[in-house]
Protein backbone atom coordinates (compact mmCIF):
# COMPACT_ATOMS: atom_id res chain seq x y z
CA UNK A 1 0.00 0.00 0.00
CA UNK A 2 3.07 2.50 0.72
CA UNK A 3 4.26 1.70 -2.41
CA UNK A 4 0.78 3.00 -4.28
CA UNK A 5 0.68 6.02 -1.88
CA UNK A 6 4.85 6.33 -3.21
CA UNK A 7 3.68 5.71 -7.13
CA UNK A 8 0.55 8.79 -7.04
CA UNK A 9 2.91 11.68 -5.21
CA UNK A 10 5.58 10.86 -7.89
CA UNK A 11 3.03 11.26 -10.36
CA UNK A 12 1.50 14.32 -8.55
CA UNK A 13 5.01 15.95 -8.33
CA UNK A 14 5.40 14.85 -11.97
CA UNK A 15 2.51 16.96 -12.77
CA UNK A 16 3.29 19.95 -10.75
CA UNK A 17 6.45 20.04 -12.54
CA UNK A 18 4.75 19.83 -15.70
CA UNK A 19 2.44 22.16 -14.55
CA UNK A 20 5.25 24.90 -13.47
CA UNK A 21 7.22 24.24 -16.98
CA UNK A 22 3.86 24.57 -18.62
CA UNK A 23 3.40 27.82 -17.11
CA UNK A 24 7.35 28.77 -18.03
CA UNK A 25 7.19 28.03 -21.67
CA UNK A 26 3.68 30.24 -21.81
CA UNK A 27 5.36 33.15 -20.59
CA UNK A 28 8.21 32.61 -22.36
CA UNK A 29 6.17 32.45 -25.80
CA UNK A 30 4.02 35.50 -24.87
CA UNK A 31 7.71 37.57 -24.32
CA UNK A 32 8.47 36.27 -28.11
CA UNK A 33 5.55 36.96 -29.30
CA UNK A 34 5.68 40.52 -28.13
CA UNK A 35 9.56 41.26 -28.97
CA UNK A 36 8.80 39.65 -32.65
CA UNK A 37 5.94 42.35 -32.90
CA UNK A 38 8.22 44.90 -31.70
CA UNK A 39 10.36 43.64 -34.44
CA UNK A 40 8.07 44.22 -37.24
CA UNK A 41 7.04 47.54 -36.06
CA UNK A 42 10.27 48.72 -36.22
CA UNK A 43 10.92 47.18 -39.93
CA UNK A 44 7.81 48.85 -40.98
CA UNK A 45 9.08 52.54 -39.49
CA UNK A 46 12.33 51.84 -40.76
CA UNK A 47 11.21 50.50 -44.76
CA UNK A 48 9.12 54.04 -44.31
CA UNK A 49 11.64 56.00 -43.16
CA UNK A 50 14.37 54.20 -46.24
CA UNK A 51 11.46 55.31 -48.92
CA UNK A 52 11.26 58.95 -47.51
CA UNK A 53 15.02 59.14 -47.64
CA UNK A 54 14.87 57.48 -51.22
CA UNK A 55 12.07 60.67 -52.26
CA UNK A 56 14.17 63.31 -50.80
CA UNK A 57 17.26 62.08 -52.60
CA UNK A 58 15.67 61.72 -55.96
CA UNK A 59 13.99 64.80 -55.43
CA UNK A 60 17.56 66.57 -55.18
CA UNK A 61 18.81 64.49 -57.58
CA UNK A 62 16.51 66.11 -60.09
CA UNK A 63 17.19 69.55 -58.55
CA UNK A 64 20.69 69.09 -59.32
CA UNK A 65 20.05 67.86 -63.21
CA UNK A 66 17.99 71.22 -63.76
CA UNK A 67 20.40 73.21 -61.95
CA UNK A 68 22.64 72.49 -65.30
CA UNK A 69 24.30 69.12 -63.83
CA UNK A 70 25.48 67.34 -66.74
CA UNK A 71 25.01 64.26 -65.43
CA UNK A 72 21.51 63.54 -64.66
CA UNK A 73 20.42 66.28 -67.67
CA UNK A 74 18.43 63.24 -69.70
CA UNK A 75 16.92 61.80 -66.55
CA UNK A 76 15.33 65.33 -65.86
CA UNK A 77 13.88 65.77 -69.55
CA UNK A 78 12.74 62.28 -69.24
CA UNK A 79 11.02 63.03 -65.71
CA UNK A 80 9.80 66.38 -67.03
CA UNK A 81 8.15 64.58 -70.20
CA UNK A 82 6.46 62.15 -67.43
CA UNK A 83 5.49 65.13 -65.68
CA UNK A 84 3.89 66.77 -68.74
CA UNK A 85 1.84 63.84 -69.93
CA UNK A 86 0.72 62.93 -66.40
CA UNK A 87 -0.84 66.69 -66.83
CA UNK A 88 -2.03 66.37 -70.10
CA UNK A 89 -4.18 63.20 -69.10
CA UNK A 90 -5.35 65.04 -66.29
CA UNK A 91 -6.31 68.12 -68.33
CA UNK A 92 -8.23 65.81 -71.06
CA UNK A 93 -10.18 64.27 -68.24
CA UNK A 94 -11.37 67.44 -66.68
CA UNK A 95 -12.10 68.22 -70.46
CA UNK A 96 -14.52 65.59 -70.82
Amino acid sequence: MSELVEIVDSLENKVSKLLHRLELLQQANLKLKNELETAHKEKTQEQHTASEWEEKYNSLKMANSMLGSNKNKTEAKLKINTLIRELDVCIARLAD
